[in-house]
């Protein structure tokens, strides 16, 4: 594994996150324009790092896992795009910025974020194309762009999403929770590690554990936002606080309590540290992420 900083992998990232968005006919401009607007908007880029690290840790070589890095964070800001609107979550900040249908209306929002969705899986194809040639590369990006749809679509983020709203005002059990945000959050988190670990040639065993690695994480990460929306400043975080409760969403503190909520957060963040615990400073980016994104919540 190279030295690469979750710092230096972001910065990869961004370096190329508009570069491989196709061109557009100058008549179809605002399409472009709102889709640069939430892509460039800023973020954690935290799925992008995740998978250029997974793809590094296994051997692969970061540079050509870009393309599908890129595809999943543009799949990230398409969902934000869509639930921010008002038939959803009716957000008006987003990463301290107006949300996109604040800026250009709530049909070419709707479009932006369906073009980034498209787009994502036209970079993932139009890379699969070089190696056409090669049957084991090809078949490490034909598995990555698999993980990448499943873990976005009807089995992973999409089903949280609507499990989602369905819940809202409603009576939720435990179960129901754990399914909202193992979907909704975590599915495409999971998606990006073990995207990265199938570009990187991983073996069965430590693909296993980079799952169970990035299982812990997505859903602490949600617990920490759940958190947050209760203890955290908007000017810091870049979006409102206090919505949760006002739209009666499932959350862990509305069901758990804060207290049991944050020693869940430091449980499961124990437990992704574990699962990569053999690998020592080898998996020292992993482990230090795990630990960042925890004191989120603290």
């Amino acid at each position: 594994m190279t030295e690469y900083t979750f710092d230096d992998y972001r910065n990869l990232i961004e370096s190329h996150l508009m570069d491989l968005v196709p061109d557009v006919d100058h008549k179809s401009i605002t399409l472009y324009e709102a889709m640069k607007y939430s892509v460039m908007a800023g973020g954690k880029r935290l799925r992008p790092v995740l998978l250029l690290a997974a793809c590094d840790f296994c051997g692969g070589k970061v540079e050509e896992a870009i393309p599908y890095a890129c595809a999943i964070e543009y799949i990230h800001t398409y969902s934000l795009i869509h639930d921010d609107l008002p038939c959803m979550d009716d957000d008006d900040l987003r990463r301290g910025m107006p949300t996109n249908h604040k800026v250009y209306g709530e049909a070419t929002a709707t479009l932006a974020g369906d073009g980034l969705l498209n787009t994502s899986f036209e970079i993932m194809y139009s890379d699969m194309m070089y190696y056409f040639d090669n049957p084991d590369e090809l078949k490490r990006r034909v598995r990555a762009a698999y993980e990448i749809a499943k873990g976005a679509g009807i089995r992973g983020m999409i089903a949280g999403q609507i499990a989602d709203m369905e819940a809202e005002n409603q009576q939720c059990s435990p179960e129901m929770l754990d399914f909202i945000h193992l979907n909704k959050t975590t599915a495409l988190i999971v998606a990006a590690v073990r995207a990265g670990a199938m570009l990187g040639g991983a073996d069965r065993d430590t693909l296993k554990k980079l799952t169970s690695y990035a299982e812990n994480l997505g859903l602490a990460f949600q617990i920490c936002d759940d958190i947050l929306d209760v203890e955290g400043e908007a000017a810091l975080l870049g979006k409102n606080t206090g919505m949760d409760l006002e739209r009666g969403k499932a959350t862990y503190p509305s069901m758990h309590g804060l207290e049991e909520s944050k020693a869940r957060l430091e449980e499961l963040t124990n437990n992704a540290i574990e699962a990569i615990s053999e690998y020592y400073d080898n998996a020292e980016v992993f482990a230090k992420l795990a630990k960042d994104l925890a004191v989120r919540g603290n």
